[in-house]
């Protein structure tokens, strides 16, 4: 009987563990032994941030030792190599121990590197890379009020976003000229900084730090070539990763002149019977610092193990990712390098968006691309430029919004070779080979291929290409929320409600995969907990669900300052009430509008101004009028017969109690509703949500309607109704869309999409057709039962208001907020008017705009 092959491994990662699962897939009987050097077992660096949101070590987890233990692996942890005997084929630690093998595999990875300033090795100077350095940081930050991180690449913006969680000051220093210099241009970058900085974040490039001292006003002084300085509490280096190649040293392997264990395309290193995988491994000069190809590598090395014929012949290194809240993404030759090309620009500076693809001399292929802003594009650009697809005669419809005749690639669009999945090396081939074989969905293509389980990029792509060669089969395709929930969000809903389920994670536990979800599915999950307990959202078990809007209950503006909207049911307010919001007004030097929603709007207000101006408002009766939720807005209202000789019913009464019935009601989108007096429509009820029209016998009903970019007139939904069928039917329609529209979808796009369209929703609400109207009115009676002011819940407790803080240890003011005077009310200033602000003796002045525009007008 033949000895089984001693496999020995290196290194615990990801990519270290990737090839564990593949080597044991491909050989039942190989002798596998891994040391590992951390404490914990292979966990997912790609979410090391979500620590910070409060993920522990076990929800990062790949592995188990109970897993590795059914899989007959033997694994070590706290297990320093430091020397290896290539003749004996033995292995030595630090801890004396020594195993042999037969093949090694190095998976050590790379460390961060930090850069050799004078200072750098003192307390509160970290690094960003693994759980325990986690924990030195949120230690650190605990004791300190601001925080810079060293380096402005992809590592460096995603420590800045994990100082910035923990409540500190923060600022990023470059040494380049912009951000993210590797992966974008230079107005790429420069958008990159300008969204940052509006998020809070201070942005200092071209800067390279010489020394790091004691400060006088805090910590450590940062002091730079260029002679200025930034003192900080905490300093964490993100400068970019160095090979782990020191065990190639060791065992005297061939490394490349800058680091890296030189591999050739098996992988091996110049010794045949070891292996380099990862951050650690030097393939044709060039070092690949992304999780796809390493696993790329684990592939190959099991293959050659096993009799197989893979090859590592390189990787693409393109990149889409959200830093900061601000989507980036990152295609091929994005320098524009390549000689002859041509570029063309898309940029939008009101939706704050850069997109940049480069084509090659004669402009059918597609060679990058950049996109920072709005990366909906990456998929299909990324497809065209891997498979060497030929464009459309006019590329820019590419990248331009809403173009008509932009091609979206999937299906029978993309050859079977194009990559799918990048971290599984999964093409669509793979995917149609999963059919062929029995998956016939989502989730069970994903467990046989592995799509999609990596770091999540290609989610939206892999739905695209199932659900189309599923169409073209004739198979129905599901409408799941996304790869973490194999349900339609009506199904969601359904789940929570039978189950009582009062969490997300409780959901996700019984019917999700996966530990962390998406930025698709919480929202939606909270929207259908709201929808269905009304459970205040700042709860810990609710509020990491939240967009940024929502945490804050206020809708944060482009300048990092937030909006105040309290509620004024049906536009009525009394004198008293205009005087309140004009007294707050003033106090906090805040810009007043009154919207078209019959509401007075509050901006620049900060966000540790908000629970007390708010106390204020509530003190004078105001409630939250829910601006910043998918929920109901407004109800807008003529004068009615109480005032206007045309006017047949009381449409501002009708209205205020219509906005008092259903405000606070979370939906999967915003919704908003009008009551017009009579027929000459000055409510413009006919493009709302909900409309009603007075008549003479009583209220005409409109429904599904919605202005923006795509308006819809309502359609006419029933006639001469009296106000209690009036309201019974609006509770069924508004709960009848909650249960079973689409995540983000509005009321327009609901009524298009619902099969049968404005006859069967009258069927399902008006005859009761499916047998659940009083099922409805029972669900919508416990909304409007429940409610509560969500700011006054939020000031009435000490815990919820601690969030309302721009700095966690400090009660210091977010010092990028700044305003300029226009028209007499304030107007956040502009880069170069901050810049005259910062450089003026005086902290803060107040620029006068008013008299300069009128000289240039006069």
């Amino acid at each position: 009987m033949q000895t089984p092959t001693k496999i020995l491994i290196i290194g615990n990662g990801m990519v270290g563990h990737h090839f564990v699962e593949q080597m044991r897939q491909s050989d039942a009987d190989a002798h596998i032994t891994v040391l590992c050097g951390e404490a914990n077992l292979a966990y997912d660096r790609v979410y090391l941030s979500s620590v910070f949101d409060g993920k522990t070590a076990a929800d990062l987890a790949l592995t188990t030792f109970d897993n590795y233990q059914q899989l007959n692996i033997n694994v070590h942890t706290n297990q320093w190599v430091n020397e290896i005997d290539k003749t004996n084929k033995v292995v030595s630690t630090q801890t004396g121990d020594k195993f042999n093998y037969d093949k090694l595999i190095l998976a050590t990875g790379s460390y961060p590197f930090v850069p050799p300033i004078k200072g750098n090795d003192q307390p509160h100077c970290l690094v960003y890379r693994t759980l325990e350095d986690l924990e030195q940081i949120k230690a650190s930050a605990a004791q300190s009020k601001s925080g810079v991180v060293i380096g402005g690449g992809l590592l460096g913006l995603e420590a800045a976003n994990a100082i910035k969680q923990l409540g500190l000051d923060t600022h990023v220093v470059e040494f380049a000229p912009q951000l993210m210099a590797v992966q974008l241009d230079e107005q790429g970058g420069t958008l990159l900084k300008n969204k940052i900085e509006k998020l809070g974040v201070s942005v200092h490039t071209a800067k390279a730090t010489s020394e790091i001292v004691k400060g006088e006003t805090s910590r450590y002084r940062l002091n730079f070539s260029d002679d200025t300085f930034l003192e900080t509490d905490l300093i964490l280096f993100s400068a970019g990763i160095r090979p782990y190649d020191e065990l190639g040293k060791v065992a005297e392997l061939e490394l490349g002149q800058r680091g890296g264990i030189v591999i050739n395309n098996q992988c091996q290193t110049s010794n045949p019977d070891i292996y380099a995988i990862g951050e650690c491994a030097l393939w044709d000069k060039k070092l690949f610092g992304l999780v796809a190809p390493g696993y790329n590598m684990a592939r190959v090395v099991a293959s050659q193990l096993t009799g197989g014929e893979l090859e590592f012949l390189g990787a693409d290194m393109s990149t889409k990712l959200k830093l900061l809240g601000v989507e980036v993404g990152s295609i091929g030759d994005a320098h524009a390098k390549t000689p002859d090309c041509k570029e063309l620009i898309y940029q939008d500076p009101i939706r704050d968006c850069y997109k940049k693809i480069i084509l090659n001399e004669t402009g059918n292929k597609l060679l990058g691309a950049v996109l920072v802003g709005d990366t909906s594009d990456y998929d299909t650009l990324l497809q065209y430029m891997l498979n060497d697809m030929e464009l459309p005669a006019h590329p820019e419809c590419l990248i331009l919004p809403d173009s008509e005749g932009a091609p979206v690639l999937a299906g029978n669009a993309l050859p079977d070779t194009a990559t799918i999945c990048s971290c599984h090396n999964v093409s669509k081939g793979d995917i149609v080979g999963a059919i062929d074989g029995g998956s016939c969905d989502l989730s069970a293509v994903k467990a046989c291929t592995k799509a999609a389980s990596g770091c999540g990029g290609c989610a939206a792509l892999l739905k695209s290409v199932v659900d189309s060669e599923l169409q073209s089969r004739g198979v129905e395709v599901n409408n799941h929320v996304c790869e973490h929930f194999a349900f339609s969000r009506q199904e969601l809903l359904h789940l929570v409600k039978v189950e009582s389920i009062k969490t997300f994670d409780d959901l996700l536990a019984k019917h999700g995969s996966g530990h962390h979800g998406c930025e698709i599915c919480k929202p939606a999950v909270a929207s259908i907990l709201a929808s269905t307990w009304n459970e205040f959202i700042l709860e810990p078990a609710h509020v990491g669900l939240q967009d940024t809007n929502d945490t804050y209950l206020a809708n944060m503006q482009k300048d990092g300052s937030y909006s105040v909207v309290p509620r004024i049911a049906g536009g009525e307010i009394t004198p008293d009430k205009l005087i309140v919001i004009g007294q707050v007004a003033k106090d906090f030097n805040l810009y007043c509008k009154v919207t078209g929603g019959q509401r007075i709007d509050l901006f620049g207000a900060r966000l540790e101004e908000l629970p007390i101006i708010w106390e204020r408002l509530i003190a004078a009766g105001f409630e939250t009028g829910h601006a910043y939720g998918k929920s109901l807005r407004t109800v807008k209202s003529c004068v009615g017969s109480t005032w206007c000789r045309y006017g047949v019913q009381d449409s501002v009464g009708h209205a205020i109690a219509i906005e008092n019935r259903y405000k606070g009601l979370r939906a999967p989108h915003k919704f908003k509703m009008a009551v017009s007096g009579c027929t000459r429509e000055c409510a413009e009820a006919q493009s709302k949500d909900i409309g009603v029209i007075a008549t003479e016998n009583g209220w005409n009903l409109y429904v599904c309607g919605n202005g923006g970019m795509r308006p819809r007139h309502a359609d006419l939904f029933a006639t001469d109704l009296d106000t209690e069928t009036l309201i019974k039917y609006i509770d069924r329609v508004i709960m009848f869309y909650i249960k079973t529209a689409d995540k983000l979808q509005r009321t327009s796009v609901w009524m298009e999409n619902l099969e049968g369209g404005l006859d069967y929703l009258k069927s399902v609400v008006i005859d009761d057709s499916l047998g659940i109207c009083h099922e409805l009115e029972t669900q919508m009676a416990l909304i409007t039962k429940t409610y509560a002011c969500e700011w006054k819940k939020a000031v009435e407790s000490p815990e919820a208001s601690k969030r309302f803080r721009q700095f966690i240890n400090s009660p210091d003011a977010d010092s990028n907020i700044l305003f300029v005077q226009e028209r007499n009310q304030i107007r956040p200033a502009t880069e170069s008017e901050k810049r005259n602000q910062q450089n003026s003796t005086n902290r803060i002045p107040v620029m006068e705009i008013e008299q300069e525009q009128a000289d240039v007008l006069a």
